[in-house]
């Protein structure tokens, strides 16, 4: 994790800078007003991963300055990260300090936590950990009220859970997720918010039915659910897969089916030109699917999943690399229109930005 220069003052004129390269950027493509969404200032980071100095009998959070790893920053507070983790880090290296069973080879430190007050705490060691370990770390867990996980070469030791449940107010509804270590979430869960409420404008008068692309443990798959008939959704992961199945079921929604499947699979599948059990009884062949979501990689979309997105009339992309959307949409617009296009400052006081596009068939 790189170390961003945290200055209030100075956000509103770097959130101006990524507004007018997004604008110069995208400038061939006749882009609509650009719908900007802004990032808290400070405690914006829900999840976050430090490496752990050992200096003698000092033990300190490190951070490396942009560029270069050979140059570790001793950390003695962090306002990026959220309140909840800022308020307990360094009272819990207090206690590992102290404590060689805890102490020795650590290299890392992850944590994990929510907007609800849920923390989740990852030990990494560079040593075998075992029924010692877990003496020594088991009062951690009252005393500062979070749950544990202790990772070493080939070893996973949890207590007592190794994910937390966030809960994000969209549009007046509070949903819920299931959150697991080491699995892809939002960093910026205030951003994140956002991001969906976007999303759920952009589509609103779509109709039809969804198909999701790379649908991670269901953080747009839920919301969106509401503007359309129906909604089919891919993902790769396992893990992923199963908080997502979870998510639906905890939020009481009826109208999802999500496949462990690469996405190209699927289209093959709607398409009629493959079959496989793992769709069976699902009836895809009465959906009637008017949008794509897509929210890939930073390598964004390669060509032939362009070449299956361009099929749909909606188009909804998420996307984290200026520079792969910019490749995509020279493609994309080929066929479809721009009718939206979002900023989401997911990473303040960095030059990371993420886009949102909404477009529709020409």
């Amino acid at each position: 994790m790189s170390l961003p220069k945290v200055d209030p003052s100075q956000y509103e004129a770097q959130l101006a800078r990524k507004k007018a390269y997004v604008e110069e950027t995208f400038a061939e493509f006749g882009l609509p007003s650009v719908d900007l969404y802004r990032s808290p200032t400070s405690h914006y980071r829900m999840r976050a991963e430090f490496r752990v100095w050992h200096d003698g009998d000092d033990l300190d959070y490190v951070m490396f300055e942009p560029g270069n790893k050979h140059a570790p920053v001793k950390l003695t507070a962090c306002p990026m990260v959220s309140e909840r983790i800022e308020g307990m880090m360094f009272e819990l290296l207090d206690v590992i300090r102290q404590d060689p069973a805890l102490r020795f080879k650590l290299f890392q430190i992850d944590f994990l936590s929510t907007l609800s007050g849920e923390l989740l705490v990852s030990l990494l060691y560079h040593r075998p950990i075992g029924e010692e370990w877990i003496e020594a770390v088991r009062p951690l867990r009252t005393q500062f009220g979070i749950d544990i996980i202790g990772r070493s070469r080939k070893n996973k030791i949890v207590l007592d859970r190794d994910y937390v449940i966030e809960a994000l107010d969209i549009n007046g509804r509070t949903y819920r997720y299931k959150q697991t270590e080491n699995s892809f979430t939002q960093p910026n869960a205030q951003v994140c918010r956002q991001m969906i409420e976007w999303a759920l404008d952009a589509s609103r008068d779509a109709g039809g039915d969804l198909v999701e692309f790379y649908c991670g443990n269901g953080n747009f798959t839920l919301p969106l659910a509401q503007n359309f008939r129906r909604v089919v959704a891919t993902e790769i992961s396992k893990e992923s897969v199963r908080s997502a199945r979870f998510n639906i079921e905890q939020n009481g929604i009826d109208n999802i089916d999500v496949l462990r499947m690469p996405s190209e699979d699927l289209s093959l599948v709607l398409k009629g030109k493959k079959e496989t059990r793992k769709v069976q009884g699902l009836a895809l062949e009465t959906c009637e699917f008017s949008t794509v979501l897509v929210d890939p990689p930073r390598a964004g979309l390669d060509a032939e999943t362009v070449s299956q997105v361009i099929e749909y009339p909606h188009i909804l992309y998420i996307s984290c690399n200026p520079q792969t959307l910019h490749a995509n949409l020279r493609e994309i617009t080929r066929t479809h229109r721009i009718e939206r296009f979002a900023i989401f400052d997911q990473f303040p006081y960095t030059d990371h930005l993420e886009c949102g596009v909404y477009l529709t068939r020409i």
